[in-house]
């Protein structure tokens, strides 16, 4: 056992050192500059649409709206990655991870705008809701089924097992840390509490998202800003070395420059999903009149998560400089949240560990659902796929922290690079469709988008009609 998990760092580690980094960083500094650094200007646009969404209907059908799509996807960018992933970023790369990090969400934010766009052109129409994502467009878009298909079982390997298995592994440390109670017990609730929502189907996740995420975001930013004001007098000191080690120009703790770099795009890539093509199933649900508001909405989700809540669990771990202690993920900011709070504080964290973990479960589970539809019809692999990804939860709770990121690490490389490999070569679609949307924007108007302005891939578009178009506008 232990030889294969060496051989699945040696793996992991040479794809993220000579692929991932130079493609996540390559097209995420491209798209920026191609949009015209859209993340950024549009800031104000994003706010439009995140608070004037309402419930769409269709033909008398409720569906998922723009902020509960929205809601979804941050519940799985909103998970560990925000705890215990930007606490092993510290831990091994050493402050300057956070700079890395701060980097990758500036950028990776245009990444995030094209795959949402494409995955919202070419989104398909269901029972209960839309549906759509990477597997999709790499079929509809690419017209290679078999990308699609390898890309659906990387995310159903990544999302659906060792996703997983690091959110309750994460669960199970932060409770046995504060209460001592056994691992299995633990990933034993944990696997029944997650049964009851997966089997209420996406409306369900949809409704459990946009209630839980928020709260749990905002008492959690809430906490930390506190912290941050009561050690108002350290926070220059704290910028200057989080600046200084991002280069080298520190004393080494936990690592060097290189490190720093790796683990800031990939702990920074965990937590905020940009460019991994997880996300894009979320904004695919959405019921909307332009591709583009997902494509905005998620931009934004990219910044809420790494610039706000990522940040807050960095400041609490450096300012309690308790960073070079030799502790990692959850207990290590259980740790900083203890020195800054008392009992307290690990108290709290536990809360915030198990809700946003819980919530990712919830989301990671709907994104492999969503590719097993994409590779059969059948509904046996969803039953079956239920019970896998319930077992996966538990088995977590028995697995080692560094053996689920071995696993996480691996699969989201894979992913990414298809991911990516598809986006470059669909990117003037959804170049045409900013366009289009801001041409409207510039109007006046609330732009509505239908398949007959992209003619030359008509055929592939399914839910873009103009009658469809005009009759989500309406709501």
């Amino acid at each position: 056992m232990n030889e294969l998990f060496a051989l699945i760092d040696r793996l992991q580690d040479f794809l993220w050192t000579y692929v991932v980094l130079a493609m996540l960083a390559g097209c995420s500094l491209y798209f920026t500059c191609r949009l015209r650094f859209v993340q950024f200007r549009r800031m104000g646009e994003m706010c439009r649409l995140l608070f004037s969404s309402t419930t769409a209907a269709e033909g008398g059908k409720k569906h998922v709206n723009s902020f509960q799509a929205f809601a979804i996807s941050l519940a799985s960018r909103v998970g560990t990655g925000n705890l215990a992933g930007v606490a092993s970023a510290i831990a091994v790369g050493g402050p300057g991870a956070v700079f890395w990090m701060w980097m990758m969400a500036l950028f990776a934010a245009a990444t995030a705008f094209m795959e949402a766009t494409l995955a919202q052109l070419y989104k398909r129409r269901g029972e209960d809701s839309f549906y759509g994502g990477p597997a999709y467009y790499m079929q509809h878009g690419l017209h290679r089924r078999w990308m699609g298909i390898l890309f659906g079982l990387g995310i159903i390997a990544s999302f659906g097992i060792a996703n997983q298995m690091m959110q309750s592994r994460t669960i199970c440390d932060a409770v046995d840390a504060q209460f001592g109670v056994g691992s299995v017990a633990v990933a034993a609730v944990l696997t029944l509490l997650v049964t009851g929502v997966i089997f209420g189907g996406i409306h369900r996740i949809s409704r459990f998202s946009a209630v839980v995420v928020p709260v749990m975001a905002v008492g959690y930013l809430v906490l930390s800003v506190y912290i941050l004001i009561a050690n108002i007098q350290h926070v220059p000191a704290m910028l200057t070395l989080i600046v200084r080690s991002a280069f080298g120009l520190e004393p080494a703790v936990g690592g060097v420059v290189g490190v720093a770099v790796m683990q800031g795009v990939k702990r920074g890539l965990f937590s905020n999903e940009a460019g991994e093509g997880s996300a894009p199933h979320a904004a695919a649900t959405a019921s909307i009149s332009h591709p583009v508001k997902q494509g905005l909405l998620q931009s934004m989700g990219v910044f809420a998560d790494t610039l706000v809540i990522c940040t807050c669990t960095a400041f609490v771990i450096l300012l309690s400089g308790l960073y070079a202690n030799g502790e990692d993920g959850s207990i290590l900011t259980g740790s900083a949240m203890e020195h800054h709070l008392g009992s307290f504080g690990r108290w709290y964290l536990t809360l915030i560990v198990f809700l946003f973990a819980f919530s990712t479960i919830v989301a990671n589970y709907f994104y492999g659902e969503s590719n097993i539809r994409f590779i059969t019809r059948r509904k046996w692999p969803i039953q079956l796929f239920r019970l896998v990804s319930l077992l996966t939860v538990f088995v977590g709770g028995v697995v080692t922290l560094q053996q689920a990121w071995s696993f996480v690490d691996l699969f989201m490389a894979f992913i990414v690079i298809l991911n990516l490999a598809a986006i470059i070569q669909l990117a003037p679609h959804a170049y045409r469709l900013m366009g289009d949307y801001f041409r409207q924007r510039a109007d006046g108007r609330d732009p509505v988008f239908h398949r007959s302005m992209l003619p030359e891939i008509e055929a592939d578009i399914e839910c873009w009609d103009e009658a469809s178009a005009e009759r989500v506008h309406d709501n």
